[in-house]
Parts: structure tokens; C-alpha cells; sequence
């Protein structure tokens, strides 16, 4: 039955923390199979999660400003399309610039909520 498989698997969990020795902090979630969590955001550990199919917060940050700047880019081009009278389906434009919008509110919701946990941590005492 999958009880069976639950406990099986809750019976291999950690039950305290591991902090490992590179530098990283928080909950690893015990030791596990060998590459299974990146040491931290190095050069090694970046070309292994590269090669797994897993992105650092830097590159995930880094395509959602590409995004971002394509939605613009795509949404200006299509509002010059429709000044100059060669766009044959506003809603296109319609779609575009409100993908555009949209992209740029969650960015910047991003980044407030960046710069006030940075605030947090920096207003705490040791």
C-alpha cells in the first residue's frame, strides 16, 4: 500500500539540521545522495545545477529581465506598428502591452519586497 512507501520514506528524513561547511545557511535537509542540493552559488555548483536542469536565483533572475525587456520590446514595436497604421489587429497590441504592464508591476513587487527584506535584516540586532 503507499502507507507503506510513506513511512519508508519518512523513516529516512533527517531529524535535526545539517549546516554544511561551505558557507551556505539554513536547512539542508540532512546529507543526502551526492549533488542532490548545490553547495552554494559558486562556479561548481552553478555548472552542476546547469547540468541538472536546475538555475541559480542569479540566472532565474537574470531570464525574467530578458523577459520583461522582450514583452517591452514586442509591446513598443507593436505600438509604433499601430501609429504608423501597419497593424491590422490592435487587440495584438492590446494583449502585448498589457503583458508588458503586467510583467513590469510583478518586477517591481519583486523588488520592493527585496529591498524591505534587505531592510529587515540589516535593522536586526546580534
Amino acid at each position: 500500500m503507499a502507507i507503506t512507501a510513506i513511512t519508508g520514506a519518512a523513516a529516512q528524513l533527517p531529524t535535526t539540521p545539517t549546516l554544511p561547511s561551505t558557507g551556505q545557511i539554513g536547512w539542508t535537509g540532512g546529507t543526502g545522495p551526492a549533488g542532490a542540493i548545490p553547495a552554494g552559488d559558486t562556479a561548481a555548483a552553478t555548472a552542476t545545477a546547469g547540468a541538472a536542469g536546475t538555475q541559480s536565483f542569479g540566472q532565474m533572475m537574470t531570464k525574467a529581465l530578458d523577459s520583461l525587456q522582450g514583452a517591452q520590446a514586442k509591446a513598443d514595436r507593436l505600438a509604433v506598428s499601430a501609429a504608423t497604421g501597419d497593424l491590422t489587429n490592435v487587440h495584438d497590441y492590446m494583449i502585448a502591452s498589457t503583458e508588458a504592464s503586467l510583467a513590469t508591476e510583478l518586477t517591481v513587487a519583486v523588488r520592493n519586497k527585496a529591498v524591505d527584506s534587505f531592510n529587515q535584516i540589516m535593522n536586526m540586532g546580534v
